[in-house]
């Protein structure tokens, strides 16, 4: 029993001494992990390129639950690139770089561990790509996968080693003892809990966009509205001068007529005046020619 409670106490502090031991207290977990305690450290030029592999795998890892394969597949691209680590190595390094992340973001904010923690850039990008895809999860998901979205964002937002714990179930045998199975029920809990409070954040956040939605729809039609208004009474006051013109230009071409009747009368009478001069001239000269021709006849002959 005091070897159990001893073993527990150990289990728990181990991340923390992970957290805080320098290089050689990782490489030394590394090791027994591993269980090969001669294989040669991690360079920053490995571990650089196991970060680059497994950022790239790291939405099939939030995606699947028993990652043992996806391991593998580090393994073999690690192979690949010149460098003979093992699955186990791996997906041990990654734990000891979490607990290290985790570290500098929890316990030590004054930002000393970060300068010391050469890969804390890295890690971070990770992490940030994982919020990122759960945030836009949320968005695009819909109410369908509310809860799955909510959780999404709860872990990734917490950075929480996934893969830890699908591993762990990946080891897990049919035939539990009553505290695992006590652990499995509370992991439920946290999970069933995370999922209501998804959806109910999920909801709330709904529910604000709607009442934005509306509030935008009302301010736009008090606008449209407005703009409507404004439109008809430019209307009825362009129809209004419209009408005044029309009426000033007939009055104006009424004038215009008036004018042109009054000056044909006034050139017709002036013909008039001018036909009668014209006559009385032309009959006056007749009768001057007719008494001259007269006077001509009676004047008597010369001697």
């Amino acid at each position: 029993m005091e070897g159990r409670h001893h073993h527990h106490q150990h289990h728990h502090l181990a991340p923390q001494l992970a957290g805080t031991a320098g290089p050689s207290a990782t490489t030394s977990m590394e090791a027994a992990a591993s269980g090969d305690s001669r294989f040669p450290q991690w360079s920053m030029q490995e571990t650089k390129e196991f970060l680059m592999i497994r950022a790239e795998l790291d939405r099939t890892f939030m995606e699947t639950k028993r990652n043992k394969l996806l391991w593998e597949v580090i393994s073999t691209k690690m192979r690949e690139k010149g460098f003979n680590r093992s699955a186990d190595q791996c997906k041990c390094k990654w734990k000891n770089l979490v607990t290290r992340y985790k570290g500098c973001e929890t316990m030590e904010p004054d930002g000393m561990s970060r300068q010391q923690f050469p890969f804390y850039s890295d890690m971070q990008g990770i992490f940030t790509a994982r919020l990122e895809r759960a945030l836009w999860s949320e968005a695009q998901g819909g109410a369908a996968a509310a809860g799955s979205s909510g959780l999404a964002r709860k872990r990734a937002l917490s950075s929480s080693d996934e893969d830890e714990e699908s591993d762990e179930g990946d080891q897990r045998t049919t035939a539990m003892t009553p505290t695992s199975s006590n652990v499995r029920k509370k992991k439920k809990g946290k999970v069933a809990n995370a999922r209501s409070g998804g959806v109910g954040e999920l909801r709330e956040i709904l529910g604000e966009f709607m009442k934005q939605q509306m509030q935008m729809e009302a301010q736009w039609r008090e606008a449209f509205e407005a703009r409507e208004a404004e439109r008809r009474a430019r209307e009825v006051e362009w129809i209004r001068n419209m009408e005044a013109l029309e009426s000033e230009r007939l009055s104006m071409e009424r004038r215009w007529r008036e004018r042109q009747e009054q000056r044909m009368l006034r050139e017709e009478a002036r013909a008039e005046k001018r036909d009668a001069l014209i006559t009385c001239l032309l009959n006056k000269l007749r009768r001057e020619e007719s008494s001259s021709a007269s006077h001509h006849h009676q004047l008597p002959p010369p001697p």
